[in-house]
């Protein structure tokens, strides 16, 4: 069972058993102390990174760093961390513009764009939502054939009673959910770092892993496990999710809030972010130096990861922690999807349904397609439905990058804290990097190269 904390209250935020969870339902104005602390602040601003970091940490990124690391050793360790840099850039943008404007992305979408383009953008964020939760699905189940033994099938629908934990949290405060996911995300972390002690890791390697490289992406396999690896990572939901909860810390409207919000803001997103990749270079790491070392360069499935790291590492430990690991991977997950979509759903519609009924469709969504794939491809196909979710979630990230960087670029919208010219100059780097990619790995499948 995950570890639980409590995370100091916030002023302002209501935490009696009356308050809802669902971020567009929480507000309050967080009242800062005169001459408070720097960690008394911190201590009001932490969360909201913590909540979208669960997204890069979900089974998706579990089954496209283990594919990763067994082809291909510690090569793909650098698209592991430019990954997580760009999603840095890209949540600190989507934190900066929920705060200086007090309207999420999906709101100012809906706004800023024809009717018709914004209901496209809705379509494409859905997608990459149920995509999202489409991993979910597949990694629970999985962990449920793993730990107990049931039918991947069986596994699949067992992954429906997850609503019964979005049931139980109505009526919670938003801080208690943010709780839960640190506990979680400690969880995740010591599974992770236990198993990393069964394996020897080549750590000079592994530092010529992080150095980019052009040629270790140069063929279509790696470009397309690479591109996994960005859509794991930078998650297109995660987008407008951020500049959403980042509103449950309401501050003053004056500059001076507004500029030290933004700032402890960012403090909070990238020491969440640096923590989700240094567990996601964890598991290329694992990967590499239980498979991919040992001569096992096809394990493209977590099935066969589980099965192989008991003989690989001379330890039973080792596997029930993977599958303990992965079971709490998939259920952070169910948090952030479900408030993510609460989120497109009222921003791009204005349409808002209880937390609960958004989980039951969004689930319902992603339940169809999973069990068909498990029933058609068979037992073993978990990792490669895994990467293809991931995959497609890469595809639509830069229709949520687009909109991102112009709103948040906009001085009459923005004010004081548009983005400079050298935060804009990089976002539209990260933009066209991703889209190039994106567009690489299209013409390469069509070409059948």
């Amino acid at each position: 069972m995950p570890f639980t904390f409590k995370l100091p209250r916030i002023p302002g935020l209501p935490t009696t058993a009356t308050a809802p969870f669902c971020p567009s339902e929480v507000a309050g104005s967080v009242d800062v102390p005169a001459g408070a602390s720097v960690w008394q602040k911190l201590k009001i601003y932490i969360g909201p990174g913590l909540l979208v970091s669960i997204g890069y940490m979900d089974p998706g990124n579990w089954a496209t760093s283990i594919q990763a690391g067994s082809q291909f050793g510690y090569q793909l360790l650098f698209v592991v961390m430019l990954s997580s840099l760009s999603a840095i850039v890209l949540q600190c943008l989507c934190a900066r513009l929920g705060i200086a404007t007090g309207k999420d992305l999906a709101v100012h979408s809906r706004e800023h764009y024809p009717p018709a383009v914004g209901r496209g953008m809705w379509v494409l964020a859905e997608l990459s939502i149920i995509a999202c939760d489409l991993a979910e699905v597949l990694g629970c189940a999985l962990a449920f054939h793993l730990l107990l033994g049931v039918s991947l099938p069986v596994g699949v629908m067992l992954t429906a009673l997850d609503t019964l934990i979005v049931l139980g949290l109505k009526g919670r405060g938003f801080r208690q959910v943010e709780a839960i996911i640190l506990g979680l995300v400690i969880t995740i972390a010591v599974c992770l770092l236990a198993q990393l002690a069964f394996v020897k890791a080549d750590w000079q390697a592994v530092a010529a892993g992080f150095v980019p490289s052009l040629q270790a992406i140069s063929g279509r396999e790696p470009l397309y496990l690479a591109i996994g690896i960005i859509g794991a990572t930078v998650m297109p939901h995660n987008l407008y999710l951020h500049s959403s909860i980042v509103q449950t810390r309401a501050v003053r409207r004056d500059a001076p809030s507004l500029a030290d919000a933004v700032r402890y803001t960012r403090i909070d997103t990238i020491v969440s972010l640096m923590i989700a990749m240094v567990l996601n270079a964890a598991i290329l790491i694992l990967a590499a130096s239980a498979f991919h070392q040992s001569g096992n360069t096809q394990v493209a499935e977590l099935d066969e990861a589980y099965h192989l790291l008991d003989p690989i590492t001379g330890s039973a430990a080792a596997a029930v922690l993977f599958g303990v690991g992965l079971f709490a991977a998939g259920q952070s997950s169910t948090f952030t999807g479900t408030i993510a979509g609460q989120v497109i759903m009222e921003g791009f519609l204005k349409l808002k349904i209880p937390c609960w009924q958004r989980r039951v469709i969004t689930r319902g969504l992603a339940l169809v397609p999973a069990l068909i794939g498990v029933l058609t491809l068979g037992p073993h196909s978990v990792g490669k439905l895994l990467v293809a979710s991931q995959v497609v979630l890469s595809l639509q990230l830069p229709f949520a990058m687009y909109p991102l960087i112009r709103l948040t670029s906009r001085r009459d919208l923005m004010g004081d804290l548009a983005n400079p010219w050298w935060v804009a100059g990089v976002a539209w780097i990260l933009f066209a990097a991703i889209s190039a990619a994106n567009v690489w790995l299209v013409v390469q499948v069509f070409a059948g190269d």
